[in-house]
């Protein structure tokens, strides 16, 4: 059942009542008001303000936007100076050029330096859709988690993307952000709680029967694909098959008390993201899971494969990140479990 201390949307099954948004539009909306908030707030835009959702930023705070043009090293190199100045920038631009293309400057100039700067990755993950392969950000979390200093945060809807926004301005240092262009399910509210570095429940076991279904499985998630977790976990219950569904929206740092307390009371943890297996998300958990509660583990992403042109949701079916995707990987680390 729905965790009601996660206070979701309560339309979240119901598709003709259910609010379709882009992550990149909350961290839009978000971006103004952290502007609003705070005048030291800034941003940059390397030739994508349109896309990446600056527009409406540039067009209220003129004196605090800059136009790089296309030149992602520059965005960094220039957001770094500002940084270690006092200001906030953000820097926005697609997750394929930026973190990217200017990778290196990101490490040299803003990681290593601490620098205050804010990277907006957007049209991360194969749901860009007809883009194809080139555009499609599947290696954006792990080359920026390995970072020093480096926060990382998936937001899950356009809700959660604006709450990150505002929260990334208040935090010191180099934060990533990464967002999806197409339109996804809003299933979060303004109520919902979020809290940088912290997991959120949104699922729990209810009770079949008469009684309490034990909770069997660990789903952790990021991101869009989320939502595609919360449907199989309401399926699988109607199986008898407990499951938890994690929200770990902060990939760095990463709540690994509570990750591994959920994951010692199930015994088994399905990871899922729009991103590839290796180095993403279910690393991060593999790795601390490894040390402290070894269970079998089952990874829904991208299997070290580049993604294709196509429409988004097919991309996801094909590359098997969909909901029946997400239910046969629950019942196959419950049979090794077992």
């Amino acid at each position: 059942m729905l965790n009601p201390n996660a206070k979701l949307n309560q339309d979240l099954f119901d598709e003709s009542k259910l609010k379709m948004t882009a992550t990149r539009d909350g961290f839009g909306e978000g971006l103004v008001l952290a502007g609003e908030e705070n005048e030291n707030v800034v941003a940059l835009s390397a030739d994508l303000t349109e896309s990446t959702r600056v527009e409406a930023f540039a067009k209220k705070f003129p004196e605090r936007f800059f136009e790089v043009g296309v030149a992602e090293q520059n965005l960094a190199t220039i957001a770094a100076g500002l940084g270690v100045s006092g200001k906030i920038p953000f820097i926005a631009s697609y997750a394929t050029f930026s973190p990217g293309r200017n990778w290196e400057q990101i490490r040299t100039t803003i990681a290593y330096n601490d620098s205050n700067v804010k990277i907006v990755g957007a049209h991360a993950g194969v749901s860009v859709g007809p883009d194809g392969a080139t555009h499609q950000a599947i290696e954006d979390i792990s080359t920026m988690r390995v970072m020093a200093n480096m926060k990382v945060i998936v937001p899950c809807d356009a809700i959660e993307a604006k709450k990150a926004t505002l929260a990334a301005a208040k935090i010191w240092g180099p934060v990533y952000i990464r967002l999806g262009r197409e339109k996804s399910p809003v299933f979060t509210t303004d109520e919902t709680p979020f809290t940088p570095g912290k997991v959120e429940v949104l699922w729990s076991p209810s009770s079949g029967s008469g009684r309490l279904l034990k909770p069997q499985v660990l789903i952790i998630g990021c991101g869009q694909l989320l939502y595609n977790a919360l449907i199989a976990a309401r399926d699988l219950e109607k199986e008898k098959i407990g499951v938890i569904v994690l929200n770990s929206h902060t990939i760095k740092p990463l709540d690994e008390k509570k990750i591994i307390e959920l994951a010692r009371k199930t015994g088994a943890v399905v990871t899922v993201e729009e991103h590839q297996v290796l180095g993403g998300l279910g690393g991060a958990v593999a790795e601390i899971l490894a040390k402290n509660a070894p269970c079998p583990m089952e990874f829904i992403g991208m299997q070290d494969v580049f993604g294709e042109s196509g429409p988004a949701s097919e991309l996801v079916e094909k590359y098997g990140m969909g909901i029946l995707n997400i239910k046969t990987a629950v019942k196959k680390v419950l049979r090794r479990k077992r």
